[in-house]
C-alpha cells in the first residue's frame, strides 16, 4: 500500500514538473517583448536593457529556467510585470472564486449524476434510461463556451433573470450578499454542470449494469435484502469506483472549462486572470496561474486515487 501511494505521489510531482517546464518554454516562444509593456511612453535602449536585467530576461534561456525552478521551490512565483506585486498574492486573491465555481460544479455533477445513473440502470430500457443515454451522448458533444454564451444571452441578456457578469454585488451585506453570490454563480455553474453530468451519469449506468449482474448481488437478493438496499448499499459502492476515477480525470476538463466560463461571465477567478495576463503578456503571472492550476488538478486527481484506495481493498494488494 505504501509503495502504491509513493508511486502516485512521485507521478504527481513529475506531472507538475512537466507542466511547469512546458509552460515556461511555451511562453518564451511568444514574439512580443514584455518589457515594452512595463512602462508607458518612450523607452530608451538603456531603460529596456535595465528592465531585462531586473527581471532576468537578459540571461540565457536555460539559466532563466534554472533560476525559475529554484525560486519556485522556495514558493516564489515572481513579480507581475504589470501590477508590480507578488504573483502569489494576486493568485491567492482569485483562487477562492475558481475553487468555488469548479467545486460547486463538481458537487452538482455528482449529486445529479449518481441518481440518474442508478435509476437508468435499474430501469433499463425504460424512459429514464433513454433520457440518460440521450443526455450522456448530447452532453459529451457540447462545448463549454457555447453553452455559457447561450445561457448568458437567453437567461441573462434577454430574460434578465440572472446577472451577466461579476461574482457578487458589492452593495449587498449579510444574507443579501450570499443571495447575490448564488445569483451570480448560477449561470457559470450550469454551464459547467450541463456538460459534465451526462457523461458521468452514463458511465455510472454502464458500471451499475455490470455490477447488478454479479453473483454477490444475486446472493444478496436471495437472502431477502430489499431491492433498495441491494442497489444503493451493495451495487453502488462497487459501481461508483470507475465513475469516481472518471471524475478525477475530468477535473482537468472542469478546470479548463472554468477558465473559459470565467472569461465569458467576467467572473473574477484564475481563468479571468489568465485572460487578462495574456492580453498584457505578463509572463510571471501567466506562469504562476498555470502552475497553480496544474497543482490543483494533479492534487485533485491524487485525492481521487486515495479515495478509491480507501473504498476498494483490492487496490491495496
Amino acid at each position: 500500500m505504501l509503495s502504491y501511494v509513493a508511486k502516485k505521489v512521485a507521478r504527481a510531482v513529475i506531472t507538475i514538473w512537466m507542466a511547469v517546464t512546458i509552460t515556461f518554454f511555451l511562453l518564451r516562444i511568444l514574439p512580443a517583448d514584455p518589457t515594452l509593456l512595463v512602462v508607458e511612453g518612450d523607452m530608451t535602449p538603456e531603460m529596456q536593457a535595465a528592465l531585462r536585467e531586473q527581471y532576468g530576461l537578459d540571461k540565457p534561456l536555460l539559466v532563466q529556467y534554472g533560476l525559475y525552478l529554484g525560486e519556485l521551490l522556495r514558493g516564489n512565483l515572481g513579480v507581475s510585470f504589470r501590477q508590480l506585486v507578488p504573483v502569489l498574492d494576486i493568485l491567492l486573491s482569485r483562487l477562492p472564486w475558481t475553487l468555488l465555481l469548479a467545486g460547486s460544479a463538481f458537487a452538482l455533477t455528482v449529486l445529479i449524476g449518481i441518481p440518474l445513473g442508478v435509476y437508468a440502470a435499474v430501469g433499463r430500457g425504460k424512459l429514464v434510461d433513454k433520457v440518460v443515454q440521450f443526455l450522456g451522448v448530447t452532453s459529451n458533444a457540447l462545448f463549454v463556451p457555447s453553452v455559457a454564451i447561450l445561457l448568458l444571452v437567453v437567461f441573462g441578456a434577454q430574460l434578465g433573470w440572472f446577472p451577466i457578469g461579476g461574482a457578487i454585488d458589492p452593495r449587498t451585506r449579510g444574507a443579501e450578499a450570499y443571495a447575490s453570490l448564488l445569483h451570480h454563480l448560477a449561470l457559470p455553474l450550469l454551464s459547467l454542470a450541463l456538460v459534465q453530468v451526462g457523461p458521468y451519469a452514463l458511465t455510472l449506468r454502464t458500471n451499475m449494469l455490470e455490477v447488478l449482474g454479479e453473483d454477490y448481488i444475486k446472493s444478496a437478493r436471495s437472502r431477502g435484502f430489499t431491492p433498495r438496499r441491494t442497489v444503493w448499499r451493495h451495487a453502488l459502492r462497487n459501481a461508483i469506483l470507475p465513475a469516481l476515477t472518471l471524475m478525477g480525470l475530468q477535473l482537468g476538463t472542469l478546470i479548463g472549462g472554468a477558465v473559459l466560463t470565467e472569461t465569458i461571465f467576467a467572473y473574477p477567478g484564475v481563468g479571468r486572470l489568465i485572460y487578462e495576463a495574456v492580453q498584457q503578456l505578463d509572463y510571471p503571472l501567466l506562469q504562476g496561474a498555470f502552475v497553480l492550476l496544474a497543482i490543483t488538478v494533479v492534487a485533485a486527481n491524487l485525492i481521487t486515487d486515495m479515495v478509491a484506495l480507501a473504498l476498494n481493498p483490492r487496490i491495496r494488494s
